[in-house]
């Protein structure tokens, strides 16, 4: 090949590339847009992939991975790329999230998680500082996100306990209210959905990323979220002169036994007995039904009544159909919009603009630039839709691609876009969570999010520095 022949190769090259590139831009600008409108993003995403297939068949590039057979058509091996995500998000990854949503219903349902807020409230109200009372009640509802997984849920129960304890001792509505709403803001549990996702994108095992990764962070960015809270909330009650108001205390109303606070927390002792070292290894899944199965025991011996435990049971199955409709469906959207992003060259575009910088210093700016922008975009998508998971979720497929061609520890890009997208979603004005603490509290959502702002900006900054510390790039 003559100098000039390689001169236009290359040349050619560099224009598909920016092509590429800009159809990629394109298409996510149009994703991003209509789910900021609020369409569905389960859609919306679908949409985008299916369009980026479509270009890519259209192109001559293959959209199928290469350890899957082709149809021999390039129109019906998008629809088998479908199928592929189907079964492999609904049999592994998305099984192991509906089990986890169906126990969490089912710890409702018994009452379970009702008796651990009932019991974790009583001794907050020995304490007579307000504001020591404020951060211990912030510790309390931290832990207790270990059990109910749900933000919204978890902010209602709050409201429903701490909150009267807290106003009746001094401190504030929006104060309290903040507290309620924050809770859930970083991850605590090792069986949450997203941090099962994120240890997978990570590749890394479920105890490691959970407890050796992903919690040292968040018991760093927790205590410091406490101590900005304190001095957050002092001042706004201090420059808008608010009195204090009494607010009787109710407790929850239960029959549930008090043996039971202990059966939201099975599936986390069992994470640690069964690892390999305690005891055999077993899956998750494997897990969570045997949780389950001794939850369903608990119940027939306290009813003696087979009838009443298949009903109860009947509330984890639906919960597991809710979690495939709106979680599990939303990863294939996101898979299938991921792989149309990856086959129409966007992201070895992406990727070959940021390798061309060169040098290893100037890499390691960009790696953490790349981790900086990730971690905005997914705050923002999350303050804007108000969901914490939806966000996360559609990025998330872009980890594994961006950190195995840049050499990154695809850990040091999953952990802050994970924090952040729950983070993004406390101070977001239409999220579940903020607009049922705001009712309860009969406040305007925007005084919430006033009151829960800065403890999150501070919490980033920290899950942020933490990951540069200690999560090699």
């Amino acid at each position: 090949m003559s100098a000039r022949q390689a001169f236009v190769y290359v040349h050619f090259l560099q224009r598909n590339i920016m092509i590429e590139l800009l159809i990629g831009v394109v298409v996510t600008v149009l994703v991003g847009r209509y789910i900021i409108k609020g369409y569905s993003a389960t859609g919306v995403l679908m949409a985008g992939g299916l369009l980026l297939l479509l270009i890519s068949v259209l192109m001559g590039k293959s959209v199928l991975p290469a350890s899957a057979k082709s149809t021999g058509w390039g129109l019906t091996d998008i629809v088998e790329y479908v199928k592929i995500l189907l079964m492999s998000r609904g049999g592994d990854l998305g099984m192991m999230i509906m089990v986890l949503c169906g126990f969490a219903a089912y710890m409702t349902h018994i009452g379970a998680n009702d008796v651990v807020v009932k019991l974790v409230s009583r001794p907050l109200k020995v304490i007579n500082s307000p504001y020591l009372l404020m951060i211990a009640a912030y510790f309390v509802a931290c832990l207790m996100s270990l059990a109910v997984s749900s933000a919204t849920g978890l902010g209602v129960l709050l409201m429903a306990t701490l909150f009267p304890v807290m106003v009746n001792v001094g401190i504030s509505r929006g104060a309290a209210a903040a507290i309620c709403a924050l809770p859930a803001a970083l991850i605590l549990s090792p069986t949450s959905g997203d941090v099962v996702l994120a240890a997978q994108a990570s590749q890394m095992k479920l105890v490691d990323f959970a407890f050796k990764v992903t919690l040292p962070i968040s018991i760093a960015a927790i205590v410091s979220m406490a101590i900005a809270h304190f001095f957050w909330q002092r001042y706004i009650d201090q420059k808008e002169n608010i009195s204090h108001e009494m607010v009787e205390a109710k407790d929850i109303e239960t029959n549930a036994l008090r043996l039971y606070a202990i059966l939201p927390f099975t599936p986390i002792i069992g994470v640690l007995i069964f690892d390999g070292k305690w005891g055999p290894e077993l899956h998750i899944i494997t897990i969570l039904v045997i949780c389950m199965l001794l939850a369903a025991m608990c119940e027939f011996l306290r009813f003696f009544n087979a009838k009443t435990i298949y009903a109860g049971l009947d509330v984890a199955y639906k919960g597991m159909a809710e979690a495939f409709s709106s979680v599990v469906v939303l990863l294939v959207a996101a898979g299938v919009f991921a792989q149309g992003l990856s086959t129409i060259g966007f992201i070895s575009g992406l990727i070959g603009l940021v390798q061309s910088f060169g040098s290893g210093a100037l890499l390691m700016m960009l790696m953490l630039m790349l981790m900086l922008v990730l971690v905005v975009i997914t705050m923002l998508a999350a303050m804007i839709t108000g969901s914490g998971n939806a966000p996360f979720y559609a990025f998330v497929e872009l980890i594994p691609k961006l950190a195995s061609q840049m050499g990154i520890n695809p850990a040091y890009l999953a952990i802050p876009m994970l924090q952040a997208s729950n983070l993004g979603r406390t101070i977001s004005p239409v999220s579940g969570v903020v607009v049922a603490v705001a009712g309860m509290a009969k406040a305007s959502p925007f005084e919430v999010v006033k009151r829960t702002s800065v403890p999150v900006l501070v919490g980033l900054i920290v899950v942020v520095v933490a990951t540069e510390i200690l999560i090699p790039a």
